[in-house]
């Protein structure tokens, strides 16, 4: 019997992922990929009793996978928190999804678990921009702000890590990222001692600077759009950078731009903090879009599209 974890590689995915494995040890084979990368059960060759856990990707963007491993008799666990679309009913799918916009799948684990690997989820959350959820999650944990503010930067920089328009960009695989997590029981040592997250918030921290500069191509009282520089900071930087703006503007949409070597842009969407829904519907509007309610994206939008893209956007957030 072969065993699969299927993860997204931002802080959610590899959260979700580590606090399972921790719980239930072992070896399974990786399947992973930028955070764009979501179809990602399509790459799984599974047969007959094997067993593939998913964490932190879209049912509706790989139903068709996930019909496909069922019919062959595989069984599989699915954690997430996106657009599900219609869940199958089926003796081999145990599916834990809850698309709420104050969750995200690693605290959906965390519940799993009843808490018993509660940091990780926090700081999770936090890399998701769930700051309100990440808080109420660590109450039971007795942490004083400076420990609070350690979780808030893992989750940010394990988040920070993947972004970019190929693995080229980010500095670490994600699947190798999880590897040099799994030593870790206690998220403050791993800040303290892993030499990768100290390359992670000195990478964050140089592209934000770049980001902070950035001035906006539209601005309204409901919303703003940037669009930043075709380089590789940008690239990494993006989606970070939206969830920033969320934060010092909780009344206001935002979606940052950055340009994808075939011309085309990537898009990062988020919702209003004060309300918290429309980013995922406006996205799907659009090929290759999708996400939650607070946070989406488009993988690929053409640039003959950009006028579209603001009109509808702005649309959406009236």
């Amino acid at each position: 019997m072969a065993c699969f974890d299927v993860f997204n590689g931002d802080a959610d995915g590899i959260c979700a992922l580590h606090q399972l494995r921790l719980a239930e040890p072992l070896d399974g084979v990786l399947i992973t990929g930028i955070k764009r990368d979501i179809g990602l059960l399509h790459r799984v060759e599974a047969a007959a009793g094997d067993r593939v856990t998913v964490l932190d990707i879209s049912l509706a963007q790989n139903r068709e996978a996930l019909d496909r491993l069922l019919e062959r008799g595989v069984s599989v666990r699915y954690f997430d928190h996106h657009f599900a679309g219609d869940i199958p009913k089926h003796p081999l799918l145990q599916a834990r999804i809850d698309t709420a916009p104050d969750v995200c799948t690693s605290l959906l684990v965390d519940r799993f678990l009843d808490g018993r690997f509660r940091p990780w989820a926090v700081a999770a959350a936090f890399g998701d921009n769930l700051h309100r959820s990440a808080r109420l999650a660590a109450q039971t944990l007795s942490l004083d702000e400076a420990q609070l503010d350690r979780l808030r930067e893992l989750g940010v920089c394990l988040n920070y890590n993947g972004y970019g328009e190929s693995l080229d960009d980010l500095f670490y695989h994600p699947a190798e990222l999880y590897r040099r997590m799994r030593p870790y029981t206690d998220p403050f040592a791993f800040v303290a001692e892993e030499p990768a997250f100290a390359q992670l918030r000195l990478g964050y921290r140089e592209d934000m600077q770049q980001a902070g500069a950035a001035k906006p191509l539209v601005e309204k009282e409901t919303g703003a759009i940037y669009v930043l520089p075709d380089t590789p900071w940008s690239r990494r930087a993006s989606g970070v950078f939206a969830n920033d703006l969320a934060t010092a503007h909780p009344r206001r949409a935002h979606a940052v731009l950055s340009w994808r070597k075939d011309g085309s842009y990537t898009v990062s969407v988020r919702s209003p903090l004060s309300r918290q829904t429309g980013a995922d519907e406006l996205c799907r509007q659009f090929e290759n879009g999708g996400g939650r309610q607070g946070a989406a994206g488009i993988s690929g939008l053409p640039a003959a599209l950009l006028d579209r893209f603001i009109e509808r956007f702005f649309l959406a957030f009236a």
